[in-house]
């Protein structure tokens, strides 16, 4: 299971609390003292935030987890994209202050991606003033996440009523809707369960609330909507409940154990949202949710179709789906084990490079601590030692099944959208900085290295991603190099001249001997409304049977001859004739292929590599593209001209003001789910509505990247140090005439 959430939601914190109550720690960090378990990097404890997701098993009850923490920042959602393959379940946290933010549908659609279909929903922060969880639930339905967020436990904001009416803002103890309990928490983050009673007079006279707590009367309503809602999409409970009397309070007497099989089948089934809430800072609800995650959350035997992959003697297939390097263990490579048993001291074929590979240790990794194993069985995640060829995404399969064996699913990192300038500083350090970033391209896809004119050029997904890689490189590689300064990775898209001139022969001397070798492309601009493809950043290529084809490194047969004829299309679209940028959104179908039998197809990819660049070369300079990103910008009232024009002096496109319900679509209707009522969390009711007198206001807008580089700074100044802004990418959009001047003139080209 992983944890995602938008960044600062209390992933870590949730970790630390799920490793404390787990009896894994014996008291837990903090993330403000860098003292947490899954943040170990330097520069994750200096920072406070996590860089890289890291894997911890659980064991908790009679079931034991492999925990994922992520990072929350969009500059490392390749570690979220990563993780979200290997995972069959995940817990989305929500700031119950902030409700649903960007980069929350963010990972919402990686895990869409990854066809993960069961979540469960926290809604932490509800000890903090603001905090609401009928808010929060109405921004799940308003971003349209899922049409049936189904509330298991209510918050308890205090034990005593008068704190309600004075808006206090805390968290004092939960309501199990389900089995129908009350967890009381002391001071300390200590529960005690009380059982609730199952007659309406009994509940009315229960001593756990003091007479007049406004809880009371409403928890009755509370769980006759849950299971109401809940036999909507269960047959089975919807009998069970038709055969009870006509009274609500007969609701109570249903047990636990006859509503939770039908609660799980409705979360596998992706027909529920779970609900929990908490506050993992002061460890209220952890318990709570690792109850329901065990309970609910789909094992690898709900998930595994194929009933051959669960049997002992089943073939060993297993995905590498993050690669990491560790001073002294040397490279590690985290593995899921998706069939058969993993055992130490084997060998295994790496089917996505056509590499046979000797597996020496396996561990199991408490984070930044590791403990040796003898094997991994089915369903297992751990870490591989001795590996060296393997790489992120790549498929392992026992050295029997051979190269016939299927590839599991590629993970895609996402496109660059940021590069700079990498300086070592003498002559002697060029080898060491090449090999260290060659090194941390192989644990983080998403940065992208590459030699242009002479010049070490490092791609990224972002400025913080960017500056991460420099401290890293002098950290944990210990090389000597200066960063230059920072880009946007800009894309050029295919001319307008007439290409049909252009030679499909190419000829070459081998040994002496001349080599004619033939290669027929149709080459053309995809039209607006296709989609390109990720792997190829935006541009479609098609085999000869007009079907797509992958990039040459990850064909199941390298020496095949359309996986050189590959390579050579990926080396010419790195880098145009024209302008020497990456090229997009272009469809290249290869014809025709013809070359003597007795040459190996490696020269393929040179020809192909010539042929191609030839064609764009005709085809003349295409439009520029240039990275755009969308802003969600929060402002005081006084401060929105400002932004709004400066906005509009940089390229940006104001979309909407005042954006709380200025969705792309329609929102979800409320009636299909419970809704508690606003004063559940105080600091929110009416007591605590007249003190917020300052208006914020919502602006949302488009701007090109490459404009917005420093503009934390910029919005500090335009509104004081109040505004903040969420950015998230947005694609590669067409610039005008006058932008691409200004752009091959910044790239030394005019």
């Amino acid at each position: 299971m992983a944890l995602v959430a938008h960044i600062d939601s209390g992933k870590t914190t949730l970790t630390e609390s799920i490793l404390l109550q787990s009896q894994y720690l014996s008291s837990a960090g903090s993330v403000d003292t860098g003292s947490t378990t899954t943040d170990f990097l330097p520069a994750e404890r200096e920072r406070g935030i996590t860089i890289q997701s890291a894997s911890i098993p659980v064991r908790w009850k009679d079931w034991t987890f492999n925990l994922i923490d992520t990072p929350g920042h969009a500059d490392f959602g390749m570690e979220v994209e990563s993780a979200s393959r290997v995972v069959d379940g995940a817990v989305v946290l929500i700031d119950a202050v902030e409700g649903v933010e960007a980069q929350t549908k963010g990972v919402w659609r990686q895990l869409d991606r990854y066809d993960v279909s069961s979540r469960i929903l926290f809604l932490n922060k509800l000890d903090r003033p603001g905090g609401s969880f009928r808010s929060s639930l109405l921004s799940v339905l308003a971003n349209r996440m899922h049409p049936r967020p189904m509330a298991l436990t209510l918050p308890i904001a205090s034990f005593d009523p008068e704190d309600y009416a004075r808006a206090e803002p805390g968290i004092q103890g939960l309501v199990d809707l389900v089995k129908w309990e009350v967890w009381k928490y002391d001071a300390e983050g200590k529960s005690s369960i009380h059982a609730l009673p199952r007659t309406q007079e009994e509940l009315e006279r229960t001593d756990l609330f003091p007479s007049s707590h406004p809880l009371v009367p409403h928890l009755l309503p509370a769980r006759v909507t849950l299971l109401d809602n809940l036999a909507q999409v269960s047959e089975e409970l919807f009998d069970v409940l038709l055969s009870l009397p006509e009274d609500p309070a007969a609701y109570l007497s249903v047990k636990a154990s006859d509503i939770l099989p039908h609660l799980r089948a409705a979360t596998l089934r992706n027909d529920i949202l779970p609900v929990m809430c908490g506050s993992a800072f002061k460890h209220i609800g952890t318990e709570l949710l690792m109850n329901y995650v065990g309970e609910l959350l789909p094992s690898p035997v709900d998930v595994e179709a194929n009933a051959k992959a669960l049997a002992a003697n089943a073939p060993l297939r297993m995905l590498a789906w993050k690669v990491g390097w560790d001073k002294r263990k040397g490279w590690m490579t985290f593995v899921r084990v998706y069939s058969g048993t993993l055992k130490s001291q084997s060998s295994a074929l790496n089917t996505s490079q056509n590499q046979r590979e000797k597996i020496s240790k396996l561990l199991l990794l408490y984070a930044g601590e590791a403990e040796e194993v003898d094997s991994l069985p089915f369903g297992s995640v751990g870490a591989v030692l001795g590996l060296k060829y393997t790489r992120t995404g790549d498929t392992l399969v026992s050295v029997a099944g051979g190269s016939g064996a299927s590839s599991l699913r590629d993970i895609i990192p996402p496109p660059p959208l940021m590069s700079v300038s990498v300086i070592p500083h003498s002559h002697a350090d060029l080898e060491p900085v090449e090999e260290a970033l060659n090194a941390l391209a192989r644990t983080d896809p998403s940065v992208r290295v590459e030699t242009h004119e002479g010049q070490l050029l490092v791609h990224g997904l972002g400025a913080l991603h960017l500056e991460i890689v420099e401290s890293r490189l002098r950290e944990e590689w210990k090389v000597n190099c200066e960063f230059g300064r920072r880009r946007v990775s800009f894309r050029e898209c295919l001319g307008t001249s007439d290409v049909s001139a252009v030679s499909d022969t190419w000829q070459t001397e081998i040994g002496g001997q001349p080599v004619r070798i033939r290669l027929q492309f149709a080459v053309s601009a995809l039209e607006d409304d296709e989609q390109g493809d990720p792997l190829w950043d935006g541009n479609l290529i098609l085999g000869t049977d007009g079907k797509p084809i992958p990039p040459g490194e990850l064909h199941v047969n390298t020496n095949d001859a359309l996986a050189h004829v590959a390579k050579g299309i990926s080396s010419t679209l790195s880098s145009s004739p024209n302008t020497t940028l990456a090229l997009s959104r272009m469809r290249i179908h290869i014809k025709h292929l013809e070359y003597p039998k007795e040459v190996h197809p490696s020269v393929l990819a040179g020809a192909s590599a010539a042929i191609l660049r030839n064609t764009v070369r005709a085809a003349g300079q295409g439009d520029l593209m240039e990275p755009y990103i969308r802003l969600k910008i929060a402002v005081d009232e006084s401060a929105v001209g400002r932004v709004v024009e400066d906005l509009g002096e940089h390229g940006g496109e104001v979309l909407d003001l005042d954006a709380a319900s200025a969705e792309d679509s329609e929102p979800f209707v409320e009636d299909g789910a419970y809704l508690p009522p606003q004063w559940l969390s105080p600091s929110t009711g009416k007591a605590a509505k007249s003190s917020s007198s300052r208006m914020k206001r919502t602006i949302l807008a488009v701007a090109p990247l490459s404009q917005m580089l420093d503009y934390s700074t910029r919005l500090r100044a335009l509104s004081g140090g109040h505004g903040l802004f969420q950015m998230e990418n947005e694609g590669f959009r067409r610039v005008s005439s006058q932008r691409t001047t200004d752009i091959l003139r910044e790239l030394g080209r005019l």
